[in-house]
């Protein structure tokens, strides 16, 4: 059976407060989801290399890194050489998609390839096998708070297919964007395994009990 990962995106946090936020999830969550954006690669600025280091640093959690940024090429070893646990990059981002993965792996870290919802799943699949982690998005990435898209769906569930019968059962499979108590089971339905929640956690009243409630409502959705 698959395990159910949650990871909150401090998007929606407080950013002047990041360690405490970290820290109100981090009895129920698995990793912290990072977003770096350059307001190049997409129209939104989060943190700059070093912000990003001291959060990294702070975090009570894992950090898995998604970087949507121009330049992955240079940017994915960089912070593969931080403490951040997992750094993803977008296919869209790279001139050597290979070099790229390969170089984040040779630092010891999880790798993860990522998909705008404009990109076909298929460029992934040449990579799967170097691959710790696949990411779909379900918004267009860059703002938080989006409406999550059900059309990609079909990307999660040929995603699926393809780690099933390539016996890659510790690949995961992760989705971002608008994720809350009914998307999430629409995505674990189509195979997803790990799902990045920004507004869902802390915007809630509760963001602990929260990160619980969306692991138990994708839980359900087990076969």
């Amino acid at each position: 059976m698959r395990t159910i990962r949650i990871f909150p995106s401090i998007l929606n946090a407080n950013f002047e407060k990041l360690p405490e936020e970290i820290l109100k999830v981090s009895e129920t969550a698995d990793f912290i989801h990072l977003d770096v954006m350059d307001n190049v690669f997409v129209p939104n600025f989060t943190f700059d290399f070093e912000r990003s280091v001291e959060i990294i640093d702070s975090s009570a959690l894992p950090i898995d890194v998604h970087l949507m940024v121009v330049n992955a090429d240079h940017f994915g070893p960089q912070y593969a050489r931080t403490n951040a646990q997992s750094v993803t990059v977008h296919y869209e981002a790279c001139q050597d998609v290979h070099k790229t993965i390969s170089a984040i792996k040779d630092l010891g870290k999880r790798v993860g390839l990522a998909v705008k919802p404009g990109t076909p799943i298929d460029v992934v699949q040449p990579y799967l096998s170097d691959l710790d982690m696949v990411l779909v998005m379900t918004v267009e990435p860059g703002f938080g708070g989006q409406k999550f898209m059900s059309e990609m769906m079909p990307k999660v569930r040929t995603a699926r297919e393809w780690l099933n019968d390539a016996g890659l059962s510790d690949t995961w499979l992760q989705l971002d964007g608008g994720i809350s108590l009914e998307t999430i089971e629409v995505g674990a339905t189509a195979g997803a395994d790990t799902f990045v929640a920004g507004s869902a956690v802390y915007k809630s009243d509760n963001p602990a009990a929260m990160v619980s409630e969306l692991r138990r409502k994708a839980e359900q959705c087990l076969s």
